[in-house]
């Protein structure tokens, strides 16, 4: 349970509070459990290809074939997500200093691409992933205080009688296409689909439900926290606004958290390189090594990185994602029957739609 829940309770929990607080005000909570119920959703269609998987054979040539440019779709995903996941390491690592600008945030997630690549390279990955672990429950510690100490400002505030009403400020379409845009910060969960070497499809079924029961809580509970003790016009939505709103609930929780992120966005970029890499060499039966695909990664990475902002690279994250779900979801509509095929159909085409027509916080 872990893998996957690690993978939604990551980066997204950065971001995610801040552009629900603003954007969408007093509805964050309804769009927050709108967004988890989707992911709730589209985990279903991959959870019956799990199961589907298990027990096939060998696939018709048109499955194979959904299979090969879902397995695309999520390469592409892998890419676009590292850059999000260190353009946010980037503008952390900078947030509590006095060169706190995008320019320098840009060098440093630049420097740090560099570093992933070269240690891709030389088979440094060992070595690095050994921090995925420590990173896993510092992360969760620092989410935890996070709540703890949301929730006695929650408390003082109430008591006070200073809790604020916010209107939205995004129309219905805007508000509908943004909400698409944000369907990276509640993904991971299909991490599970890939474990198969280590766990048959029961186990990884079930690790993916609690995955996202527990992710969905912890989210439904800081969402529930956050929207509503904050005054209009104290916040601006930047890529490290959780910092500031942290500020004014205790001095301790900006360094807690830059130091989640740090370790968070660093683990995570450096998994998602790898499974790019081992992927890129899978669908191209090996003509395509692994180390040239590292290569390929970070120079579209530091290409994004230096001609988009945060925000956008999360609007592309989800559209590349839900384009995976798009097909997941075909894939399961193949196989399924009855009221599951239609489900799984209408899921396949919100995917596509969230592919086209998501846009970013700022967009």
């Amino acid at each position: 349970m872990i893998t996957p829940l690690a993978s939604i309770i990551g980066s997204g929990f950065l971001v995610l509070g801040p552009i629900l607080q603003v954007r969408y005000g007093w509805l964050a909570p309804a769009v927050m459990a709108v967004l988890c119920l989707t992911a709730w959703a589209f985990g279903s269609a991959i959870r019956f290809n799990i199961a589907r998987i298990e027990t096939e054979t060998t696939p018709p040539r048109r499955i194979r074939g959904l299979e090969t440019l879902s397995s695309v779709a999520l390469g592409l995903a892998y890419v676009i997500s590292v850059a999000y996941y260190l353009n946010l390491f980037g503008a952390f690592a900078v947030s509590l200093t006095p060169w706190d600008n995008g320019a320098t945030a840009k060098i440093v997630t630049t420097a740090v691409f560099i570093i992933i690549g070269a240690a891709g390279l030389s088979g440094g990955f060992k070595r690095l992933e050994k921090m995925e672990y420590a990173s896993v429950s510092l992360k969760l510690a620092i989410i935890a205080g996070l709540l703890l100490g949301l929730a006695v400002y929650f408390v003082s505030e109430t008591s006070k009688g200073t809790l604020y009403i916010l209107p939205p400020d995004l129309g219905p379409v805007e508000a509908l296409r943004l909400g698409f845009g944000l369907i990276v910060t509640v993904q991971g969960f299909e991490t599970a689909r890939y474990m198969s070497r280590d766990y048959d499809a029961a186990t990884r079924i079930r690790a993916m439900k609690w995955a996202q029961w527990l992710s969905a809580a912890i989210y439904m509970v800081y969402i529930l926290l956050l929207a509503y003790v904050f005054p209009p016009g104290e916040m601006k939505l930047t890529e490290t606004a959780i910092i500031e709103m942290m500020r004014v609930v205790a001095p301790i929780l900006p360094v807690m958290l830059v130091a989640a992120a740090l370790a968070a966005q660093f683990s995570a970029a450096v998994a998602d390189t790898g499974g790019a890499g081992g992927l890129a060499a899978e669908l191209s039966h090996n003509r395509l090594r692994p180390a040239l695909a590292y290569i390929i990664l970070v120079g579209l990475g530091i290409a994004l990185t230096w001609t988009t902002d945060l925000f956008a690279i999360i609007s592309y994250a989800s559209r590349a994602f839900a384009a995976y779900y798009a097909l997941q979801s075909g894939l399961a509509a193949l196989h399924a029957t009855g009221g599951r095929r239609l489900r799984y159909c209408g899921l396949a085409v919100l995917g596509a739609a969230i592919a086209i027509f998501g846009i970013s916080a700022e967009g």
